[in-house]
């Protein structure tokens, strides 16, 4: 196994962590590098479900060592009773023989929960509205941008100049809350703090001295992304984006090691159809406007694929394949192959449609992905109809026509292919 970086190439919720589970089986160290813990990853082995929201869902594979990067802000509490639950199962007997966290790793404290839910919640029904999880990701990722954030290292400061920092960023958010509101965080976070620190400290690590050596030892490492391509700061549908970078050169600076990732091969992972969670609109979603009996199909599709968050519970928003919005994630993801996933959801669904171009309203047709994401409401999908198949495997033909068309339209190759959601449900083509 090259060293390899993996990416949603949509909107999220693709089935990652099957595929790294697939390939921990291969890594030594499976090193997350952005997110929080608003994705969430579930893994299928011999008939047990396991839902990851921090941990690297390499875990599962008795070998790896899991990391969690600086490009993470990290919940405590999420991770502590995720390695809790972790040994309950026996997956391992000590977290830290198998757990690593940087040091520069932002904290999400209880004041950025607190700041999510007022913000939403203000924000309902308008067009700043963003579906946020209310984890307190992005406003963890603000204060870290402000540089008023706290990292995990700063938990080990004398007691006086933790709580000046931490009084510090209070006030930049102090209109936020009534007085006795903000005395009751700063509380909970100084309660809360001192077994953070407790539990982290055997778990903490130089980042980038460690990766160093490991490189140095030809040790083999997988980089798991969270969220999409489609939801990255910079390229995605913004407004309606994470807080984070989600394309491959972010692996390199959230881990805190870019030469290992400049090595890498980029996998992108996407499902045989599209999903969404969250506000924004996408052209191919099944809402009855250009497809007849697509709302029927979303319903079922919904129900078969078990379309609901890992993290929240909320159903996802279903559509067709849109090739134009993969070919794009491709390309600014900078990814050199894919993993299409969730097939077997649609065998005996009949025929299926493939979006190939956008038309707007003036009847232009174009086949880029726009800037401006308010545009995606307006715009038609052009689509081109695949036969539909029983078995999504590349032994079945009209699935591995589906997948080659997808290969000619994106220009790389399909080189994994999910059908189930357990571990021995992945042919490689």
């Amino acid at each position: 196994m090259n060293n390899i970086i993996l990416l949603g190439a949509q909107w999220g919720d693709e089935g990652k962590g099957k595929v790294v589970d697939h390939l921990s089986s291969q890594a030594d160290y499976v090193i997350r590098f952005q997110g929080g813990n608003n994705a969430g990853h579930s893994l299928w082995v011999n008939g047990k479900k396991t839902v990851l929201h921090l941990i690297p869902s390499g875990i599962l594979h008795p070998h790896t060592l899991c990391l969690i990067g600086e490009g993470v802000v990290l919940d405590t509490n999420v991770l502590i009773h995720e390695m809790s639950e972790l040994q309950k199962a026996k997956v391992f007997a000590d977290a830290k023989d198998r757990i690593k966290v940087s040091e520069r790793t932002h904290l999400i404290l209880p004041l950025h929960k607190a700041i999510d839910v007022a913000r939403e919640a203000k924000a309902k029904g308008t067009t700043a509205h963003i579906g946020t999880t209310g984890r307190g990701i992005g406003p963890a990722y603000e204060t870290k941008a402000l540089r008023r954030g706290l990292r995990v290292i700063d938990l080990f400061l004398d007691q006086n100049t933790f709580e000046s920092k931490l009084d510090g960023l209070m006030e930049e958010y102090a209109h936020y809350f009534t007085p006795s509101e903000r005395s009751d965080l700063r509380a909970q976070t100084l309660r809360d703090a001192v077994y953070w620190k407790k539990v982290l400290e055997p778990l903490l690590v130089d980042m980038t001295t460690f990766l160093r050596d490991g490189h140095a030892q030809g040790k083999k490492m997988l980089f798991e992304g969270a969220q999409g391509v489609m939801l990255d700061q910079d390229h995605g549908t913004y407004p309606y984006v994470t807080s984070s970078f989600t394309t491959s050169p972010s692996a390199g600076t959230g881990a805190g090691y870019p030469k290992v990732a400049r090595e890498a091969r980029v996998l992108g992972i996407a499902k045989a159809y599209i999903t969404r969670v969250g506000s924004g609109s996408f052209p191919t979603e099944m809402l009855g406007r250009h497809v007849e009996g697509e709302v029927a199909l979303n319903e079922e599709i919904r129900k078969i694929g078990q379309e609901f968050g890992a993290t929240t519970g909320r159903p996802r928003r279903i559509g067709w394949q849109d090739l134009v919005a993969l070919k794009y994630a491709v390309e600014v993801g900078g990814i050199d192959e894919l993993a299409i996933m969730k097939g077997d959801v649609l065998s005996h669904l009949g025929d299926f449609k493939v979006c190939v171009a956008y038309e707007r309203p003036d009847g232009t047709r174009y086949t880029t992905f726009p800037a401006i994401a308010d545009e995606l409401g307006t715009l038609k999908p052009i689509y081109e109809t695949m036969k539909g198949w029983s078995l999504a495997t590349p032994e079945n033909p009209e699935y591995e026509a589906y997948l080659k068309f997808i290969e000619k339209f994106v220009g790389v190759p399909v080189k994994f292919v999910g059908y189930g959601p357990e571990r021995h449900q992945m042919a490689i083509r």
